[in-house]
């Protein structure tokens, strides 16, 4: 396998990239103005369905003690993935989730090897890879043990369908509550446009931070097939098909992690980071043909298919 990627590596080795078209519906953007206004949080103990656990909004968005909804339906969780490390390492799960899938404004963490997320971590410490300031803080105050303990229990989790892809030409009208994209309060619809739009399935449940709670994408009518020609055949020398190194079902191959149902915005910033440069690190040559063709259009073709896989 390492003489594998050696060899593609240097075989994919690319020329001066062009300019990279930025996929500003997967990035977060300035709140709307007006601004949207929230009722005060009255205090009161939450719950979500299935779980016996109640914790206040306060104990819900806690940075170094997230809410744990489900205790029994997972391995034991080491310390800094539950609790941080009490000041400049957030709880993992307040993020990533007890199920390791998180939101779209972060990045699904089982279908990866640990010594995949131990790399990455070790990519975001040294500045190879941004595109992520709260893992670059995060990851050069973990210590080598926490880094161990954390990539040890995601990579262990199964990975779950965590979105559904819809093709559409209308869709909900959206904003950014921090770095999140949520149906707007006032309703309404808007054309999609070329953007894929991804929002929770129930808005509720994913702001009190439940693992069981998932997404809905829309995307334009007709991105799948145009996306799966693309992954399959890399369309006539467009880019790469994506099979060679993840694998057939794109479910990862060794090292190489699973991309099959991962979010299309967190899809879309990673192809874009790699096509500017700003994801870079030890394999990031191995994406440098597969992107640096890619248009908008493309992006959003890829993005929408990848997620409609079967995880």
């Amino acid at each position: 396998m390492r003489n594998f990627i050696s060899i593609l590596v240097l075989a994919l080795l690319p020329a001066a990239a062009t300019a990279a078209e930025r996929p500003d519906w997967a990035f977060p953007s300035p709140p709307p103005n007006p601004p949207v206004v929230f009722a005060p949080d009255d205090g009161m103990p939450k719950h979500v369905p299935g779980s016996t656990r109640a914790y206040t909004q306060k104990e819900i968005d806690a940075p170094m003690a997230a809410p744990d909804w489900f205790p029994n339906e997972h391995p034991p969780m080491p310390k800094v993935v539950v609790n941080g490390n009490g000041s400049t390492v957030r709880a993992c799960i307040s993020c990533h989730l007890s199920t390791g899938h998180g939101h779209p404004e972060n990045s699904r963490l089982p279908g990866s090897t640990a010594s995949y997320l131990a790399r990455q971590l070790a990519e975001f410490k040294s500045g190879a890879r941004k595109g992520g300031e709260a893992m670059i803080g995060f990851s050069k105050n973990m210590t080598d043990d926490e880094v161990r303990d954390a990539t040890n229990y995601f990579a262990a989790l199964p990975v779950l369908r965590w979105t559904r892809v819809v093709e559409t030409s209308t869709v909900p009208k959206t904003y950014f509550r921090g770095n999140r994209r949520m149906p707007h309060p006032d309703g309404g619809t808007e054309p999609i446009g070329n953007r894929v739009i991804e929002v929770p399935e129930d808005s509720v449940r994913v702001m009190l931070r439940d693992p069981k709670s998932g997404f809905v994408s829309y995307a334009p009518p007709g991105s799948v097939a145009k996306g799966q020609l693309l992954v399959a055949t890399g369309g006539n020398g467009k880019t790469v098909p994506c099979t060679i190194c993840h694998g057939p079902t794109l479910k990862g191959i060794a090292d190489v992690p699973g991309i099959a149902n991962q979010s299309p915005m967190n899809i879309a910033r990673q192809l874009y980071l790699f096509q500017t440069g700003e994801r870079a690190g030890a394999w990031a040559p191995l994406m440098k043909q597969v992107v640096e063709k890619l248009n908008a259009e493309d992006i959003v073709n890829i993005s929408a298919y990848v997620a409609s896989l079967e995880p």
